[in-house]
C-alpha cells in the first residue's frame, strides 16, 4: 500500500520545498489519527495533499515555512468546523455552500494556475522560468520520458503496476538523468543512514491563515467523493457509519497535525483504493501498519537525501499531466453535474473565479492581500451567496404549477 502511495506522497513536498522525510512521518501519523477518529473503520491511507501545492509554494516564497504552516493548521481547523456544522444540519449544507458552480472553477485553477511552473522545470529551469539550471534539450528528452512514461503506465499497465504511473515516470526519468550524469550524489554520501526529520515548528502569520483558509475548500469536497469511492469499493457506507463529519474531521486533525510537524496537508489517497480494490484488503488493520512502515522509513537520512537528487525536469515532465489532470478533474464536475453554463448566473460565476485565479488578481488593503486561489474561492462562493438563481427559481414555479391541485 505504500509502494502505491509512495511517488505521490514524496513528489509534493519535492516541488513545494518541504521535507520528504517529515512527509512520510506525517502521513502516517495523519493515517493513525483519521482512524482514532473513524473507530478504525475504513482501509485508506492519507497523505500530501496536491490541492495544496500552489498556496504551499506562494506561502513559502512570501512567508516562509513557519509561517505557511500555520496558515494549513488553520485550513485543518476549518475541516474540523465543517465537521461540526455536518453533524449538526447534515451533509446538505456542504452542497449548499460549495455547489459544483463554486467547486469547479476553483479545482481548474488550482491545477492551471501551475501550469508555467511545469512547463518551466520540464525545459530545466527553476520553477520561477528565472535560473537554466540544465541544458533545455536534456532537459525536455528527459521531462518527456517521464511524462509519456507516467502516461503509458496509466493507460496502459496491468494490475498493481497501472496504480504506480507516478513513481514509473520518477524511475525512468532518473534512470535517463544518471545517464546523462546530472545527478549529484554528495547529498546522499553526506547524510545519515538514521536520523530525525526535519521539523518545523508553525508560526501563526494572519496573512497567512487567511490566504490559506478558502484553499481548503476544494480538498473538502475532494473528500466525499473518496469517502464515496472507498465506499463503493467495500460494499459499506461510510458516509452513514462512522459518519461523514468523524471523516472530515480525521482529514482535519491529520492536517493540523502534519502542519504541526513542518509536513504536507492530509487528503485519503486514491491509489490506495486503488490498491485496495485490486487486492481485495479490506482490512483497516493493513493501513495501520502501512502508516506505521512509513514513520520507520521518515528516520531514515540517506532515503530523504536520495528522493532531493531527482532533477527538476523528471518532476516537471510529470507535473505537466498532474496539474492538467487536476483542471480535468474541475472540469469534470461541472460536466457530470450539468452545470448549465447558457445560465448567465453560471457563466459570471465560472469566468470570473477562471479569470481571478489563473490571471493573478489581487485585493488589498493596507498590508494585507487576496490572490490566487483563495481570492477566488471567496469570490466564487460570495458570487453563489449573491447572484439570483433564476434557473432554480423557475424550475420551483414550474413544480408548483404542476402539483397545483386541478
Amino acid at each position: 500500500m505504500l509502494f502505491v502511495a509512495f511517488g505521490s506522497l514524496v513528489l509534493m513536498p519535492l516541488l513545494t520545498g518541504l521535507d520528504t522525510n517529515v512527509a512520510l512521518f506525517t502521513a502516517g501519523i495523519g493515517t493513525l489519527l483519521f482512524q482514532l477518529i473513524t473507530k478504525r473503520q475504513i482501509p485508506i491511507f492519507l497523505a500530501s495533499s496536491f490541492a495544496f501545492i500552489a498556496p504551499i509554494m506562494y506561502g513559502v516564497q512570501t512567508w516562509g515555512i513557519p509561517s505557511t504552516m500555520g496558515g494549513l493548521m488553520a485550513a485543518g481547523v476549518v475541516y474540523v468546523i465543517l465537521a461540526a456544522v455536518i453533524k449538526v444540519r447534515g451533509g446538505g449544507f456542504i452542497k449548499r455552500l460549495l455547489p459544483p458552480v463554486v467547486v469547479g472553477p476553483v479545482i481548474i485553477v488550482i491545477g492551471l494556475g501551475l501550469a508555467p511552473v511545469a512547463v518551466n522545470m520540464a525545459v530545466g529551469k527553476s520553477g520561477d522560468g528565472s535560473l537554466v539550471l540544465i541544458d533545455q534539450n536534456t532537459a525536455l528528452l528527459i521531462s518527456l520520458a517521464s511524462l509519456f512514461t507516467t502516461i503509458a503506465v496509466a493507460i496502459f499497465a496491468k494490475g498493481i503496476l497501472k496504480l504506480m504511473p507516478i513513481l514509473a515516470g520518477i524511475t525512468v526519468g532518473y534512470s535517463m538523468s544518471l545517464a546523462f550524469g546530472i545527478v549529484d550524489f554528495t547529498p546522499v554520501q553526506n547524510a545519515p543512514w538514521l536520523a530525525l526529520p526535519n521539523f518545523v515548528a508553525p508560526e501563526f502569520n494572519w496573512h497567512a491563515i487567511l490566504f490559506m483558509i478558502p484553499v481548503a475548500i476544494a480538498p473538502a469536497v475532494e473528500h466525499i467523493g473518496d469517502i464515496l469511492a472507498i465506499s463503493n469499493v467495500t460494499g459499506k457506507d461510510y458516509l452513514k457509519k462512522p459518519g461523514l463529519h468523524r471523516t472530515l474531521a480525521g482529514d482535519g486533525v491529520a492536517t493540523i497535525a502534519a502542519s504541526a510537524f513542518g509536513g504536507p496537508p492530509n487528503t485519503t489517497y486514491s491509489e490506495v483504493t486503488g490498491a485496495v480494490t485490486l487486492t481485495k484488503n479490506f482490512n483497516p488493520a493493513v493501513m495501520t501498519w502501512t502508516a506505521i512502515t512509513a514513520i520507520l522509513f521518515s528516520f531514515v537520512g540517506k532515503l530523504g537525501a536520495l528522493l532531493q537528487t531527482i532533477p527538476v525536469p523528471v518532476m516537471g515532465g510529470i507535473m505537466c499531466l498532474l496539474f492538467g489532470s487536476i483542471a480535468a478533474v474541475g472540469l469534470n464536475s461541472l460536466i457530470k453535474n450539468h452545470v448549465d453554463m447558457n445560465e448567465p448566473r453560471n457563466l459570471s460565476i465560472v469566468g470570473v473565479t477562471l479569470v481571478f485565479g489563473i490571471g493573478g488578481m489581487a485585493f488589498g488593503i493596507g498590508s494585507f492581500s487576496l490572490t490566487g486561489i483563495s481570492l477566488c474561492g471567496i469570490v466564487a462562493i460570495m458570487m453563489n451567496l449573491i447572484l439570483p438563481d433564476n434557473a432554480a427559481s423557475h424550475a420551483k414555479i414550474v413544480s408548483d404549477e404542476i402539483n397545483r391541485p386541478s
